[in-house]
This record gives C-alpha cells, structure tokens and sequence, in this order.
C-alpha cells in the first residue's frame, strides 16, 4: 500500500497564508511545505501523527511476533512487499528479514523510524547489485582482505 499523495505548496504560502494553508489540512492528510534551499517539509495535524505513530508501533509488534512465530512466512510475504528482494540470494533474504523485524522493532520503540528507511535502502541497493551481472562481477572480483593501517591524513596547508 502506497502512501497517499501530499498536497503540495510553497512554504512562502505558509507564511503569507497561514490560516488557510492549515485549513487544507480538513481535507488532505497532510501539506507538503515547498522548499527553495533546503528539504520541503511536512505539515500534519498531532492528532494525525501521533496516530500515524501508533500504526507503526502496532504494525512492527505484529510482524516481530508473526516473524518469531512463523520465520518462513516472512521469507515468503518479503516479496510481494518488496519485490526487488527476488534478486538477493536466499541467505541475504534471510539476513534481509532478520533485521528488518529487529530494526522496524527498535525504530518504533524510539518513535523515530530512519533506521527502518536507510536498512531497505541499503538491502535495496544491494539487490540492485545482484540483478546486474556486470556489476556484481565487478563488485566481487577483489578478493575482501583487510588492506593493512589507513595512513592518518595530513591537514591541508592554509
């Protein structure tokens, strides 16, 4: 299930338009605030996140708890969530749902979700590495030895 679209507008409308740019939030889940030099942001009534909040908290106890029940059951739905998992290796779809269930775990018992976010990218990167054959030859061809002590860098003259 995809994310519902945010209306989008300029964070400027925020300011000159406060008032109304809330009351959009009667109708939309949330605003997406536009930004020119930094990351747009999002506004969203509390009442909205907190319960945005508690979905997650109960959707990561059920898939903990499914996962320690039934691991093969995850290995088997990991693919209608994330299709991509189809070109990793069964000991990565493994290692994948491993720590997924541990991280999405962790991230809701702090409330803060980053983690869950940066492991798919990681693991999505990694399946992206394996679906290309040039790539992967390329990747794994130098044997992963350790190279010895990283030389300590010297400060840049002024």
């Amino acid at each position: 299930m995809a994310a519902a679209p945010l209306e989008s507008v300029p964070f400027s409308e925020l300011l000159r338009q406060p008032v109304e740019t809330t009351e959009r939030l009667t109708r939309v889940r949330a605003v997406r605030l536009r930004r020119r030099d930094a990351a747009d942001l999002v506004l969203m009534s509390a009442e909205r996140a907190e319960a945005e909040a508690e979905v997650i908290d109960v959707t990561s106890r059920l898939l903990a708890g499914v996962a320690r029940r039934d691991p093969a059951l995850l290995r088997e739905v990991l693919p209608n969530a994330l299709p991509w998992v189809r070109f990793l290796p069964t000991a990565d779809i493994d290692a994948l749902a491993a720590e997924l269930v541990s991280t999405t775990e962790a991230a809701a018992a702090i409330g803060n979700t980053a983690a869950v976010s940066q492991l798919l990218v990681e693991w999505r990167h990694t399946a992206e590495i394996h679906a290309d054959p040039d790539l992967h030859r390329a990747l794994t061809a130098q044997p992963l030895d350790d190279f010895g002590p990283v030389p300590i860098p010297r400060p840049e003259a002024p």
